[in-house]
Order: C-alpha cells, then structure tokens, then sequence
C-alpha cells in the first residue's frame, strides 16, 4: 500500500512538473524569485544537498554498523525520490539548455528509475536486478558530477 501512495505522489508531481513547463504555466510570484541569482543559487544548493543526502542509502548498506538502519533509510530516500519534482520545481520551473537539460533529463530519467524499483516492478530475475542497479548507481553518479559542475559554474561566474 505505502508503495502505490509513493508511486502515485511521485508520478503526480512528475506529471504537473512536465504539464507546467510544456503548457507555460506559470506561477509569477515564484518566477519572480527564480530571476532572483542568490535565490536560484541557494536553491540549487538546497536540491544538492537532498541529491547527496540520497547517496546516504549506498553508505548505510555498506558500512556494517548501520546496517540496522537500512529500512529507515530505505524508507526516506524512497519518500524524498518521490519529492524531487517539487524540490527540482522550486529551484527551476524550466529544463534549461546544452548541459542544464541534459543535467535535468538525466535527474527526471533517475526519478523515473527510482520511482519504478524492483519493488514496483516485483522482478525475481537477478540479471533484472544487477542492471537496474547498475544504471541507477551511474545516473546518480552522472547527476552529482554535472550537479557539481553547474554549482561550480554559478559560483564562478557570480
């Protein structure tokens, strides 16, 4: 049941992000605050630090004395994998161009990955499974690479 709700929020917010941007439809008070620089800066900011917080799932599995603790965060990188439409909407109500839409087609196909997990999928295959995770784990570390050199780029040219 937890997962039909996720599901369904994750693909709502997916789906109004995607009507906004192809039918213009603009909210004019958060338009304003996105000509903003310092916003958008600090914004992006704000959705780099949930993009390296979902990283923190792959070092719970890892490190043995969290081990315990997989569920939880399980739980709460599935939830906030959900959010990211709004999250990402806040920053930009746009998909940008040359590196920023590759950079944002890239976020959105992780999400999409995400959003439709094994436990969705409910595949027995282990092939199924290793290759899921593979192209997950490399579009996460695609993300966090050009993330950084856009926040490296905003920064430098201020």
């Amino acid at each position: 049941m937890n997962r039909i709700v996720f599901v369904t929020i994750g693909l709502t917010l997916f789906c109004a992000f995607i009507a906004q941007d192809v039918f213009q439809l603009k909210w004019e008070y958060l338009e304003a605050l996105q000509d903003d620089q310092a916003y958008r800066r600090w914004s992006g900011l704000g959705l780099f630090s949930i993009i390296l917080f979902q990283w923190s799932l792959s070092l719970v599995r890892v490190i043995p004395k969290l081990e315990e603790k997989t569920l939880l965060f399980y739980s709460i990188h599935n939830w906030l994998g959900a959010a990211t439409p709004l999250l990402f909407y806040i920053h930009s109500t746009q998909l940008g161009f040359a590196y920023l839409f590759l950079l944002s087609i890239t976020f959105f196909g992780n999400f999409l990955l995400g959003l439709f997990n094994l436990d969705v999928i409910k595949s027995k295959s282990k092939w199924v499974f290793q290759s899921w995770m593979i192209l997950h784990v490399a579009f996460s570390f695609f993300i966090s690479f050009i993330a950084i050199f856009h926040i490296w780029v905003v920064f430098y040219y201020e």
